[in-house]
């Protein structure tokens, strides 16, 4: 068989600074790929990794694979914006939005500014909300953390929100108790059926000059992401429950919060949220940052 070499990129995503933000692998031209490769790319760069492909039918633009080092997932936020990016800087900025077909759904990605300074948005329908685990089953979630019941903010329920993905929103009453966290990997592997989320988003909140701001830290153990630097699809998540919940005020329809995660990872990040709202219930969410190439190569099989 004949060699075949495909664009690599190595980008971090929801930052403009090199080696902060949340790495993600972004291989181009990867029609050419059967699955099996494009898992073993993902375990040996040992990374998430978006695999761009062209699209097979009208209804979308482009289409994304994403594979965590252990298995292929739905969708990743930050991957995403790293695949635009990496397109982008290849193939020049596209003209309006971008259909971005993954899995069975698809969302829509705006690209704006020059090269390389460019902001990535995307745009999709607001999270579902699922179970909220009650207070008399928090314990084994709080003891896997390291939290003590005293630390949740009382108007944060601890519950489950999907979007392609599944996260657990645990609320705290301060930022400063993220720094305490001392989560228990193999103890959270083993609660992620239980209470039906393969992430657990722990945050506060911080009001910061009358904008809202949000501090964060995510555990995906099950996936092979003991912790998660930036994610931009929970963020997107974390604007609806907000939004639900009374925590996140929306002005002419629109609600706006900026999420910073990543400090503890010595990989800080920033995720600039936007809900369209109808009164508490998001009717569309926007997850925007901007990204950074660590490295650009050419991937040989």
């Amino acid at each position: 068989m004949a060699k075949r070499t495909f664009p690599l990129f190595l980008i971090d995503a929801f930052t403009r600074d090199r080696f902060c933000g949340n790495p993600a692998a972004v291989v181009l031209d990867a029609e050419q790929l059967s699955e099996d490769e494009m898992r073993r790319i993902a375990r040996e760069v040992h990374e998430e990794v978006a695999f761009v492909l062209a699209a097979d039918s009208p209804d979308h633009d482009v289409e994304l694979r994403f594979f965590s080092p252990r298995r292929e997932v739905s969708f990743v936020g930050h991957a995403t914006v790293a695949a635009h990016y990496a397109r982008a800087l290849a193939h020049g900025v596209p003209k309006g939005r971008v259909r971005q077909k993954s899995g069975n759904w698809t969302v829509e990605v705006e690209v704006k500014g020059k090269a390389p300074d460019l902001r990535v948005a995307i745009h999709q329908s607001p999270a579902t909300f699922g179970p909220v685990v009650p207070e008399e089953r928090r314990a084994p979630v709080l003891d896997a953390l390291g939290i003590s019941s005293s630390s949740l903010h009382p108007g944060c329920p601890m519950q489950v929100l999907s979007k392609a993905n599944s996260r657990l929103l645990i609320g705290l009453r301060s930022p400063d108790t993220l720094a305490s966290l001392q989560p228990d990997m193999e103890a959270l592997i083993h609660l992620t059926p239980k209470v039906g989320a393969d992430g657990f988003f722990v945050f506060a909140m911080k009001p910061d000059g009358g904008v809202l701001t949000t501090e964060a830290r995510m555990f995906c153990p099950v996936i092979g992401i003991p912790e998660d630097p930036v994610s931009g699809n929970a963020h997107g998540m974390l604007g609806v429950y907000l939004l639900s919940n009374g925590l996140l005020a929306a002005s002419d329809g629109v609600a706006r919060f900026v999420g910073h995660q990543g400090r503890f990872m010595e990989r800080p990040g920033t995720v600039e949220v936007e809900v369209t709202a109808s009164g508490k219930r998001a009717t569309s969410v926007s997850v925007a940052g901007q990204a950074v190439t660590v490295y650009r190569a050419e991937l040989e099989l």
